[in-house]
């Protein structure tokens, strides 16, 4: 797998290849996930492309001045357990410490085993912390309102 930056006509098969790895979600856009990517750190956006220059995978990578994030690591299912995941994550990390960067943080949705399993055997630890979100801008206007509310954590804490 050869890696480099993302480029616009990218985006195609970088939003095929996250929906058939299931990182898309009906409240986040990948387009503008793709778009605000672009006009923050464009050069931390990578692909892995195969010998025939198909993408097979991708990485957003970050840093903020405190500490690095991942985001959207994805290997096309064909392709996994090839290493080109780890190739990414380790591409990426020296990217962030070439910045300056201390510490790489990333979230994983609760339950996906297979993954926390991954980031386990590559180095990184449970930071036992608990990750909030207040989405700003809506992706989806019309999803967004009529998606279920979370319960406010004040009524979580209560019960």
């Amino acid at each position: 797998m050869q890696i480099r930056a993302f480029a616009i006509a990218d985006t195609q098969a970088v939003v095929q290849l996250w929906n058939d790895c299931g990182l898309t979600r009906l409240w986040n856009n990948p387009y503008k996930d793709i778009e605000r990517k672009l006009s923050v750190q464009p050069e931390m956006f990578l692909v892995g492309v195969d010998d025939g220059g198909e993408i097979i995978a991708s990485v957003m990578f970050g840093y903020e001045g405190h500490r690095g994030w991942v985001n959207y690591l994805a290997v096309h299912p064909a392709h996994q357990r090839k290493g080109h995941a780890r190739t990414l994550m380790q591409r990426g990390e020296a990217m962030l410490t070439e910045r300056g960067c201390p510490k790489l943080s990333l979230q994983i949705r609760s339950g996906n085993d297979a993954v926390i399993a991954f980031y386990e055997r590559i180095g990184y630890t449970n930071d036992h912390t608990v990750s909030l979100g207040k989405r700003l801008i809506p992706d989806l206007p019309a999803q967004a309102a009529a998606a279920p509310h979370p319960t406010p954590i004040s009524q979580e804490t209560r019960a």
